[in-house]
């Protein structure tokens, strides 16, 4: 077995059984043309090597680097007799230089859409790429998976890799596997000078200190000589430092030093923003309606959802159809089926409980204030529309004698839908807040 069938069987552990099946499976390792520090992989089709150029080429770089050492540059081309059809789709990798490490160029302050849920943390970004160890430093970015942490991080190492800058770029897990080998080499020395002499660091996903103690005795004197030169530095989390379980005080202090800004899951207005964005900088036609039903269905993971507009475009582009709702539907389907069998009633009314502070025993029980009434319609419209539950079965576990209540309930409130648009905002926002609760547990 070659090095590129046991980084696919690997692979096989990491992702659901059906995406390994339906992208991976078939993949071939190209032996001849595959080097150390760069291999190839051959697809099916432009839709395979789409998908698996966006959702797993970091995971097969870090795969390969567990394997020998070397994280290598991943190219994906497509079988020969199609090569002429399809240009050979490049990895988002860039080549090693002095100035970057692995920069997305693409992410830009231009390219990232701004409102209230992130309009804090773009500002305060931009005055730390604008004046670098100066007045927010380090700066600390903190919220969920997908929101823009890393674009925005990026968008600061591309501002200054456009002023001639040194930049480093990593993930923690990255900066931790280096520790480990030239540790394990006892090359210390060459580590220390490349992530000290640099302009800028910038690392992602730092809550992956936690509980590394030999890891966390480095990251704290790169940080204090970097800082002491008054070199920008820029981390992203998924929490609050003093949430990171594990990490030593003097970080969580040092952490805290410049300034922490926080994303927060992005309203329908800005959500169908970027999904105009994305479509207008990758050339793909969506209409309005179908826009919406991906800002509306999605949830509000963006790398998600980007993820979802390449897939519709390659897939289109591969069957020669045009983009059509129904073709949207049926291309997203078993997305939206994981989505909802993983929501449940329960979690909902613990949601929408708190959110309009009212006790989930009195949405569940008989009362009929007008509070509670709404709150309960807004449950079991959410029920309908994120769960998998049929009408008898939202009916049970209301205890109503049939589904026909369900029926009624949810014909008035898509009544209130149609009369009241600042019902409709709250009733969205209040789904995203569904979405983003089950994507964090």
């Amino acid at each position: 077995m070659n090095i590129g069938q046991k980084v696919l069987g690997k692979l096989k552990n990491e992702i659901s059984p059906m995406e390994f099946e339906r992208y991976v499976k078939n993949l071939q390792f190209d032996t001849q043309r595959s080097r150390s520090n760069i291999v190839y992989f051959v697809a099916s089709n432009m839709l395979v090597a789409k998908w698996v150029k966006t959702k797993y080429t970091e995971k097969i770089i870090h795969l390969f680097e567990l394997e020998n050492g070397i994280k290598p540059e991943v190219e994906i081309s497509i079988e020969k007799q199609k090569t002429k059809a399809h240009p050979t789709v490049n990895t988002i990798e860039q080549k090693s230089n002095t100035k970057s490490t692995k920069l997305n160029p693409s992410f830009t302050f231009e390219s990232f859409i701004v409102g209230d849920s992130n309009q804090f943390a773009y500002t305060t970004a931009k005055s730390a790429a604008e004046k670098p160890g100066e007045q927010y430093n380090p700066l600390f970015l903190y919220g969920g998976v997908g929101l823009g942490k890393t674009h925005l991080l990026q968008a600061i190492g591309n501002y200054h890799l456009n002023l001639g800058k040194t930049v480093i770029y990593t993930t923690l897990e990255q900066f931790m596997n280096s520790f480990t080998s030239h540790l394990r080499t006892q090359t210390m020395d060459r580590f220390r000078d490349k992530f000290r002499e640099c302009d800028l660091l910038l690392i992602d996903d730092v809550q992956f200190l936690s509980r590394k103690e030999q890891t966390q005795e480095e990251f704290f004197h790169t940080f204090n000589e970097l800082h002491n030169a008054k070199k920008q530095i820029v981390l992203t989390s998924d929490r609050q430092p003093n949430k990171i379980a594990g990490l030593v005080d003097r970080l969580k202090s040092r952490f805290e030093w410049g300034l922490m800004a926080d994303i927060q899951p992005p309203g329908l207005e800005t959500k169908i923003a970027i999904i105009q964005k994305k479509c207008e900088l990758d050339g793909i036609r969506l209409d309005k309606d179908i826009i919406n039903y991906i800002a509306t269905n999605m949830g509000d993971n963006i790398r998600e959802i980007e993820g979802t507009l390449i897939k519709l475009n390659a897939l289109a582009s591969m069957l020669n159809q045009t983009i059509t709702m129904e073709f949207t539907q049926n291309a997203i389907k078993d997305q939206l089926k994981e989505k909802k069998e993983s929501i449940t009633i329960d979690s909902i009314v613990k949601i929408i409980s708190k959110e309009l502070n009212i006790k989930p025993s009195d949405i569940k029980s008989k009362k009929r204030t007008k509070n509670v009434v709404n709150a309960r319609r807004i449950v079991i419209y959410l029920a309908r529309n994120l769960t998998p539950n049929s009408m008898p079965q939202i009916a049970l576990f209301f205890g109503m004698k049939d589904h026909t209540a369900i029926s009624h309930t949810m014909k008035k409130i898509n009544e209130i839908i149609d009369n009241d648009e600042n019902f409709k905002v709250q009733l969205e926002e209040l789904s995203n807040k569904v979405n983003t609760y089950n994507q964090i547990i």
